[in-house]
């Protein structure tokens, strides 16, 4: 099992580190997920700018064959998709976000979540948010470790990224 960067005493079954022996693992998570996000939200948008300018310029240069094709295929809610499934499956585990915030993904096991883990978490969380305006986030605040509806259902912790010890 991999490690979190806490000791293996701090881990019970499940793998996680556990809030009692680790505190320090989730000290400020809710806090920092929120901003970590906040500020990936602007990073989308800047780069969605930039999308949309270079649509456009090729939509011009097709005469407007390409334009439909370009807005469904690289449209906000793909871009978006990507960014958070890419990022959290790299070695980081995390967004641009994330790691200003010192915060990063990982897997219930404690290790880092791979492609398809991130992208059910991602799915998973603009689905929850999509269909419920939001509140489903509100389950984080009933549970020790922090986690969210989509966390819990894609097998995934996000926790405060500590140094791993070599």
């Amino acid at each position: 099992m991999t490690s979190f960067g806490y000791g293996a005493a701090a881990y019970h079954s499940a793998g996680m580190p556990d809030p009692a022996t680790v505190p320090g693992a989730y000290d400020g998570v809710l806090w920092r997920r929120t901003l970590a996000y906040l500020f990936d939200i602007c990073f989308i948008g800047v780069l969605w700018v930039f999308l949309a300018i270079a649509f456009a310029v090729l939509t011009v240069l097709s005469l407007g064959l390409l334009g439909p094709l370009l807005w469904f295929i690289f449209g906000l809610v793909p871009l978006a998709l990507a960014y958070h499934t890419v990022l959290l499956s790299s070695p980081w585990s995390a967004t641009l976000g994330m790691r200003m915030f010192d915060v990063e993904l990982r897997s219930v096991t404690g290790e880092r979540p791979d492609f398809l883990q991130a992208l059910a978490q991602t799915a998973l969380f603009y689905f929850t948010v999509g269909i419920t305006c939001s509140l489903i986030l509100l389950v984080a605040l009933l549970n020790r470790h922090r986690r969210t509806l989509h966390d819990m259902l894609a097998g995934t912790v996000l926790v405060r990224r500590f140094p791993v010890p070599r």
